[in-house]
């Protein structure tokens, strides 16, 4: 991308409000659209599949946990060939 290509992607701020539909319409258009306040880049307007394709697909944490692995092919039974023996829990020494 040129400086000049850069430059026509930023905004201040006010100018950003005043022709909103514009910004929206040249970010679809054209690629991401740069806000900035006092010269300091603050916002990007995006596209919304551009969006969707940063964010990615992530899945909430009952998915996460219902794509792990099967654990109902583990063997989790006590071995009790050998005895248990009893603990004292607390601090009184």
């Amino acid at each position: 991308m040129t400086v000049e290509q850069l430059e026509s992607t930023k905004w201040q701020l006010q100018e950003a409000k005043q022709r909103f539909s514009e910004v929206v319409r040249r970010a679809h258009d054209e690629g991401p659209q740069i806000v900035t306040r006092h010269g300091q880049d603050v916002a990007v307007i995006l596209d919304m599949e551009e969006y969707r394709q940063l964010k990615g697909k992530q899945p909430d944490f009952k998915e996460f946990l219902l794509s792990g692995p099967d654990l109902g092919a583990l063997d989790l039974a006590r071995d009790k060939s050998t005895e248990m023996r009893d603990l004292e829990l607390g601090g009184d020494e």
